[in-house]
């Protein structure tokens, strides 16, 4: 038997149309004391009110910290518990995007384990439980709801930092269509984009030997046939209804197939994990202050590209769940097909197409070159090998918009 499979999801997944509904009887058999993590915005409109008077209903004591910032700076963490702290969670419920989710982990992280966040940077840092996390996105993107990943930005560090534990993925993710309903537009392209590079850089990721340590030593193990059902279906869900969330927000198909994908996505990526287009975002992203779903989405045509020598199988397996015709036509041809329909999807929603549009100067290229190819754990994922001299030549091909180049 040479199937090998791995996969690592949170104890209960809610997906549907008014799933919010029960948070209070998930919260409710964790504890009677909820720390909220969430932001201005999502506090002051109704439906967030309505939860917290469902929870309190339910005999379950809510303490908000509304003051998550995009990015999770490394310092909004310690004020978060300096407010809480005292009045002693016995969960944290992470309500809203990506980053609120992320600052729900890295509170329960602090709250268990005590220590400075700067102690868990990395792989399997975190030395056991972490106190339950119920995540409840409001945006369709990050996948941080089944993940095992926080990010946060330090100031002592150009590039942002991860913390990557088992240990981190949620208890519970419930997740309502019906939250991303009144996401405008840009955040709708740019989360959704995200959620399509992971689970496109998670089916194409290398794939490991069956070795019994590999998932106990490492997070993200590369693609295996778990993590492959959700990549596929997640680019399936994002190819169909993307552009038709982007085109028109109160599409409750639409949406949910959206959120579905970026929930896909994130079971796939989780696990597998992904690879050259996050490595190059992250310089770029650090130079630029851009969005990282911008970032990554605009790369990824270009690594898509690169990669079509190592991984034209996998590439054209995308291309059919994308919904693109195959008869008659080769593997290339349709590991092609699939790199020119992503770059189509993303011109629809309005995805910058290159590195120079993005905000990045010809004297950086270098450095975020450079840069780029010394992030192992994204590098080593990627289907085809790179030195020095490849990731200039891709990352000056993303920058001047030369899709054929990439591919040399």
């Amino acid at each position: 038997m040479t199937q090998f499979a791995a996969i690592r999801l949170p104890h209960e997944i809610l997906f549907g149309k008014g799933q919010r509904h029960a948070l209070p009887a998930v919260a409710s058999r964790l504890g009677r004391r909820a720390l909220v993590c969430t932001d201005r915005r999502f506090a002051e409109i109704q439906v967030f009110q309505e939860m917290m008077d469902a929870l309190r209903a339910a005999s379950v004591e809510v303490f908000v910290h509304d003051g998550v910032l995009p990015d999770v700076p490394r310092e909004s963490v310690a004020a978060c518990l300096e407010d809480a702290r005292a009045f002693g969670p016995e969960m944290v419920i992470g309500l809203g995007g990506g980053s609120c989710l992320d600052m729900a982990k890295c509170a329960a992280l602090l709250l268990s384990h005590g220590g400075r966040l700067q102690d868990y940077y990395g792989e399997f840092k975190v030395p056991g439980p972490v106190l339950p996390v119920i995540a409840v996105p409001t945006t369709a993107g990050t996948g941080s709801e089944v993940t095992p990943v926080a990010v946060i930005t330090d100031p002592d560090r150009t590039l942002k930092v991860g913390i990557s534990s088992p240990h981190l993925i949620a208890t519970a993710a419930l997740c309502d269509p019906e939250l991303t309903m009144t996401c405008p537009p840009g955040l709708t392209a740019v989360a959704g984009a995200d959620a399509l590079t992971h689970a496109i850089e998670a089916f194409t990721a290398a794939r490991r030997s069956a070795d019994p340590l590999l998932a106990q030593n490492h997070v993200f193990i590369g693609k295996s046939a778990l993590t492959d059902h959700f990549a596929l279906l997640a680019i399936k869900l994002l190819g169909r209804s993307l552009e038709k969330a982007y085109a028109d927000g109160t599409d409750e198909e639409a949406r949910a197939d959206v959120m579905m994908g970026a929930l896909a996505a994130g079971c796939a990526f989780g696990t597998a994990g992904t690879a050259a287009a996050h490595a190059i975002q992250y310089p770029a992203g650090a130079l630029t202050h851009t969005a990282h779903g911008q970032g990554v989405a605009t790369l990824l045509p270009y690594v898509m590209s690169y990669n079509r020598r190592a991984a034209a199988p996998e590439l054209a397996e995308v291309a059919i769940a994308l919904g693109l015709p195959s008869a008659g036509r080769s593997t290339l041809d349709m590991a092609q097909a699939a790199i020119e329909e992503v770059q189509r999807i993303f011109a629809a929603i309005g995805i910058t197409t290159t590195l120079q549009s993005l905000g990045l100067a010809a004297d950086q290229l270098e450095w975020t070159a450079e840069q780029a190819i010394g992030i192992d754990r994204l590098i080593k994922n990627n289907p085809r090998a790179f030195d020095l001299d490849a990731m200039k030549r891709l990352v000056t091909a993303a920058y001047n918009g030369d899709i054929a180049a990439s591919a040399l």
